[in-house]
């Protein structure tokens, strides 16, 4: 049995939709990031970045994987599913999936940052981040306007990028004029293991505090 320690946040979104995918039994244990649970002793035993989402693979010796690209490439390694084995294939996924870790979740992570909690609006850094993430959503586009999926068949790389883009309104980016990132969002969307994956944990809080929310600014397209 898989535990899963996660929260409403893209990042623990791509676990609980690959769980879904994968048809593994697991728990969720939800983690209030508003209380700052994650800060907590006992959760920096499991991950001393103090980040969800983590999960402990009691079938493994209660085995303990945390970082969201590690736990998802483990999850189709255990099961030899959403990841092709031979190494050009496996190849692929991992380039698209690492294309999110270290762009398109970092980059939609700061443009949430300034464009709705800084206390403060900063022009500038607002721009770099929405437009950077606008950039990377192009990427997307020249990809999958040859490919169905990213990595050629559906795969764990499908799951990490979307569970950022699905959320693109957020970070004050638009995906209008990208056909093919907006055909593939639609697909994805329509999975009936994202629409649950999407809803773990039950809603009980809000990730940004309602007060916290900045308003009135505008969407980047370009």
């Amino acid at each position: 049995m898989i535990e899963l320690l996660t929260s409403r946040t893209p990042n623990g979104y791509k676990i609980s939709i690959a769980l879904e995918e994968l048809g593994l039994p697991y728990t969720v244990k939800p983690i209030s990031l508003k209380d700052k649970e994650q800060k907590e002793p006992w959760f920096h035993d499991l991950n001393p970045n103090g980040r969800i989402p983590v999960i402990i693979d009691h079938d493994a010796d209660d085995f303990v994987v945390f970082e969201s690209g590690a736990i998802i490439v483990y999850l189709a390694e255990k099961t030899g599913r959403l990841m092709p084995t031979d190494p050009k294939g496996r190849s692929l996924v991992m380039q698209w999936l690492m294309f999110q870790m270290g762009g398109i979740g970092p980059m939609m992570g700061q443009a949430n940052v300034f464009f709705r909690y800084f206390p403060e609006e900063i022009p500038p850094a607002i721009a770099r981040y929405q437009n950077e993430s606008r950039r990377l959503f192009e990427v997307l586009e020249s990809r999958l306007a040859e490919n169905e999926w990213l990595a050629g068949e559906y795969s764990i790389a499908d799951i990490a990028n979307w569970a950022w883009v699905r959320t693109h309104e957020w970070s004050g980016v638009s995906i209008d004029g990208l056909e093919h990132v907006q055909r593939w969002h639609e697909a994805m969307a329509a999975r009936p293991a994202c629409q649950r994956g999407v809803e773990i944990p039950e809603r009980r809080e809000e990730v940004a505090p309602e007060e916290l929310v900045k308003t009135g600014r505008g969407m980047v397209t370009t």
